[in-house]
């Protein structure tokens, strides 16, 4: 590894800015601001919504003229 051309890594704080959640990693920067954690986020809390999803597969087999086997 060359001496003098790595960028310094460091303990850095990231903070979300829906939730105000704060934690710490590693990287070259001192601080990341995300719009969304995994404290916040719908897959990760199960608040996902799966009707919707539901929907738009019932509507793309009909367009298609998918059908069910029964």
């Amino acid at each position: 590894m060359k001496q003098g051309i790595h960028p310094e890594y460091n303990k850095c704080k990231v903070v979300c800015t829906s939730c105000g959640n704060e934690f710490e990693t590693g990287s070259t920067k001192k601080e990341i601001k995300v719009d969304t954690c995994s404290n916040c986020h719908p897959f990760y809390t199960g608040r996902q919504r799966f009707a919707a999803a539901q929907g738009r597969i019932e509507k793309f087999n009909k367009k298609f003229g998918m059908k069910k086997e029964d």
